[in-house]
């Protein structure tokens, strides 16, 4: 896992082929189906782009759209092992309805299925890392996919302007202040992909329960259950709260962040508030999810628990399939 980390920018020097490319053609809407960490590339693009017309599927069989939406849309599916059992029922399904597909994975059945079918695919470099820590090449192939060159070339540039090493101190910093205590991590509508994929670190690699959501819903709901009393003060003691802030954010939603900091604080909560850095959307994006992935890495490590592995998630896989 940590070699992972320090690797990172080095997946956007990956320069992915298209196996099939001639049966491509323009389309008007992009629909991916993944699961975990193989579909976090799509809503980090669609923060680059907001707007753009990318859906995410996680689930089995395909999205319900209409027919007119189907035939102008390429339907790609998304899985780093290439055998997560709901991405493969999307292709199936998206396949057997006629649909055109397109796969992005290293190996497995999906990439048996594409081979098979004549179908587009990228075959993605097998590390043997995990598939949350793949978001580099996911990205960049999912742009390749797209034909999306204006983000190929700035997905590109990631691998000279960021260096990974120099969020360690940082992050080992900050999952020293969360022992024993459950994050919850907080930012605006827009950065709602980056506050996700913090959670799902610290779930994965920290092995800690952590929960997200957004400003302003926020305010309208979850911010009224930490009105502290005396007899529900045992409820919040373990959370940590950790804000997203962003210059970019509207300045209603600064101020909000602001307001319900102090607020949260006079009632005796522990808040953290991370700035997002970068010259641009994509490094204040990936600067900032290389500081989560220290931070859970190190809150493994702080527990004395494996940082890699996920092993409820293979007994479920047993499990189920028995």
């Amino acid at each position: 896992m940590e070699e992972a980390i320090l690797n990172f920018s080095k997946q956007f020097n990956f320069q992915p082929e298209i196996i099939n490319s001639d049966k491509l053609k323009s389309y008007k809407h992009f629909v991916v189906g993944g699961m975990g960490g193989s579909h976090l590339s799509a809503g980090i693009i669609k923060m680059y782009q907001p707007g753009i017309e990318l859906y995410v599927h996680r689930d089995y069989g395909v999205p319900p759209f209409d027919v007119d939406f189907c035939s102008n849309s390429l339907f790609i599916a998304s899985s780093y092992s290439g055998n997560t059992e709901e991405t493969i029922d999307f292709i199936e399904e998206a396949y057997s309805k006629g649909f055109d597909v397109a796969a992005i994975t290293t190996g497995g059945k999906l990439l048996e299925f594409a081979k098979k079918n004549n179908i587009p695919y990228i075959q993605m470099p097998d590390d043997g890392i995990q598939p949350r820590m793949a978001l580099g090449y996911a990205a960049i192939s999912l742009a390749h996919m797209m034909d999306h060159k204006a983000l190929i070339d700035d997905l590109k540039n990631i691998a000279q302007s960021i260096n990974p090493e120099s969020f360690r101190d940082e992050g080992q910093r900050l999952a020293n202040e969360l022992k024993g205590q459950v994050p919850i991590i907080y930012s605006s509508l827009h950065n709602l992909s980056v506050a996700y994929n913090w959670k799902i670190k610290m779930n994965e690699t920290g092995k800690i329960p952590a929960f997200y959501n957004v400003f302003p819903e926020l305010n309208h709901n979850e911010f009224n259950g930490f009105d502290v009393r005396d007899n529900t003060q045992d409820l919040s003691n373990n959370f940590h709260f950790i804000f997203l802030r962003d210059s970019d954010d509207y300045s209603r939603i600064q101020k909000r962040m602001d307001v319900t900091e102090s607020i949260y604080q006079e009632k005796g909560l522990t808040v953290t508030s991370i700035f997002m850095k970068g010259n641009n959307v994509l490094e204040k994006i990936f600067s900032t999810l290389l500081l989560a992935d220290w931070i859970a890495f190190h809150v493994a490590t702080n527990n004395g628990v494996d940082p890699e592995q996920v092993p409820m998630v293979e007994d479920l896989k047993k499990q189920i399939n028995q």
